[in-house]
């Protein structure tokens, strides 16, 4: 199995349930290295530079101005697999359709407020990555 790096995002609404050490911890028990974990509040510029893939479609102003409403935290992980094994601790998008146990499915309330983003592919991580993390803070 391949060692891969990938990003995942607590946003605003886990945050503000004060799910961080849930979710980390989740990632953790997993097998996950966590390489480096920051706690910020996204700018409306940030949150449009880093959703720029969804720009055209209809959600894109209620995200942005949902990922800059609050403090969110960023986190860096490796692991086997870790962007398909990531996915799928995650859930569904939609926290409707998310199974109980998932991450979504226990902290998300819809498609929007849904706990957590993470990377959707090797190109994806490669490009997250970077955006909140320089080389020198990924600690191996």
């Amino acid at each position: 199995m391949p060692l891969e790096r990938t990003l995942v995002m607590i946003k605003p609404d886990a945050v503000s349930k004060n799910a961080i050490g849930n979710i980390v911890g989740r990632f953790e028990k997993a097998g996950f290295t966590i390489l480096a974990l920051k706690v910020k509040r996204l700018s409306i510029d940030e949150a449009k530079n880093f959703y720029f893939v969804h720009r055209e479609r209809p959600f894109y102003d209620s995200l942005t101005k949902f990922m800059s409403s609050g403090k969110m935290v960023a986190i860096a992980l490796e692991g086997e697999n870790a962007i398909s094994r990531v996915r799928d601790m995650m859930g569904p998008t939609d926290s409707k359709k998310a199974a109980p146990g998932s991450i979504r499915g226990d902290l998300g309330t819809d498609i929007e407020k849904n706990a957590v983003h993470g990377s959707d592919s090797p190109e994806s991580a490669n490009i997250e990555l970077p955006f909140f993390f320089s080389g020198l803070e990924l600690v191996k």
